[in-house]
């Protein structure tokens, strides 16, 4: 009987990254997709992004196409927060001998703690958090863009062009972030306007690393913006810590630039950096699940 193979999948707003790994989870291959958030076109896009990821993983690996039978699968997905979103995504057509469907923050805490107590805030493209304290699971918002994400790049991208478009009407004082935003968007309010029309989630939150940049000249709006961000950790640093939590780890793209900041903020006592991705976190909880197959 060949081995068993695992497959870890970060599944996010904004990229999808996979690593498949042997029995012992040593790193077979790497490789990354695009956007994967579970709930977005009835999951459409996201189940092709997963399907692409196979072909160039096996190949890198130097393993045939059957050898995606042995596969079993760990997905931490985006958006993945009711139990039979989990369930019907799992249930798709894949060439995999088992998948096991999470939310995206239950695999990155998995990965930042190693299966020890803490938490994890994701600040990515989304955001959500999730606390272990004394062995229970304790999860916090992530609930999507529209009606949640506090601390997400997607609300502070979308804060960053809101403040742009007064700036340019001239409601508010304007710097050369909100003017450089304004020509990012082509120019005026009123093509900026247009791409909001079919701007989504990730589209506001790629706007986020202009705020670092002109953070890095000094300029008052970029301070405004980062500002508000960290009065957004704030409420989730309140909410872990009331409940217990003794270390926090802040992942994804916005979380990881935060790390110096928030080290300062927090204090190295209660702030920590993960001990694993959350592609790791994945290929740990598919093998406790799958170990036994």
């Amino acid at each position: 009987m060949q081995d068993k193979l695992y497959l870890g999948i970060d599944a996010g707003g904004t990229r999808c990254r996979a690593r498949l790994a042997d029995e012992n989870l040593n790193t077979l291959a790497e490789h990354q997709g695009g956007a994967a958030n579970i709930n977005l076109e009835g999951g459409e896009p996201a189940y092709r992004a997963i399907l692409e990821l196979v072909p160039p993983l096996l190949d890198k690996a130097g393993l045939g196409e059957d050898a995606a039978g042995r596969i079993y699968a760990g997905f931490g997905m985006a958006g993945a927060h009711l139990p039979s979103a989990k369930e019907e995504f799992a249930a798709r057509d894949y060439p995999f001998a088992g998948v096991i469907v999470y939310n995206d923050v239950e695999t990155a805490r998995a990965g930042a703690h190693e299966g020890a107590d803490g938490a994890v805030l994701i600040m990515g493209t989304g955001s959500s958090g999730l606390a272990q304290v004394d062995g229970k699971l304790l999860p916090v918002a992530g609930w999507g863009y529209h009606i949640s994400d506090l601390a997400s790049g997607a609300i502070l991208g979308r804060e960053l062009a809101r403040y742009a478009v007064l700036a340019q009407d001239d409601l508010v004082p304007g710097s050369p972030l909100t003017r450089a935003v304004i020509d990012h968007l082509g120019g005026s309010c009123e093509t900026a306007m247009d791409w909001s029309f079919n701007a989504w989630p990730k589209d506001f939150a790629s706007l986020v690393p202009m705020i670092f940049d002109y953070l890095e000249r000094n300029d008052p709006i970029a301070f405004e913006m980062i500002t508000m961000q960290l009065k957004s950790v704030d409420v989730f640093a309140n909410w872990f810590r009331v409940r217990g939590v003794k270390k926090l780890c802040t992942v994804g793209g916005l979380g990881e630039r935060l790390h110096p900041v928030l080290d300062e903020r927090y204090g190295n006592d209660f702030m920590a950096r993960p001990k694993a991705d959350a592609q790791h976190g994945a290929l740990l909880l598919a093998r406790a699940r799958f170990s036994d197959n």
